[in-house]
């Protein structure tokens, strides 16, 4: 007979080596492809924006959340975010949401105090 603490130690080792699967299969249109290839090879676009569009393109790949997560060093909720916001909005899911809340205001700089003349 098996102890009720031994099977939810094998139970939880059996969940923990279960490999996940998306419900949200990429596929990508050609158009897709060559605009996510172009974000990820852009040295200039914003770091968030070039890890977004890898991300994408990997799970187009058909690679699993946990292994983007392993090749990207993210986290697997975020790569699984994203693949589902791509799933369901296509390019315009990867783009930045407004955030709630008052926007950050910053006061206009001023030459104060220690901070000499600009020249």
């Amino acid at each position: 007979m098996i102890s009720s603490l031994t099977y939810a130690i094998v139970v939880d080792e059996v969940t923990l080596s279960m490999p996940r699967t998306s419900p949200f299969t990429i596929e990508l249109s050609v158009a897709e492809e060559r605009e996510l290839r172009r974000r990820a090879a852009k040295y200039t676009l914003p770091y968030f924006e070039v890890v977004r569009a890898r991300m994408i393109l990997l799970a187009a790949e058909g690679l699993s959340n946990d292994q983007i997560a392993a090749r990207l060093d993210a986290r697997r909720e975020v790569v699984s975010m994203w693949r589902k916001r791509f799933f369901e909005d296509r390019l315009a899911g990867l783009e930045e949401l407004p955030r709630p809340g008052r926007p950050r205001v910053f006061p206009p700089r001023t030459g104060g105090a220690g901070q000499g003349s600009r020249l």
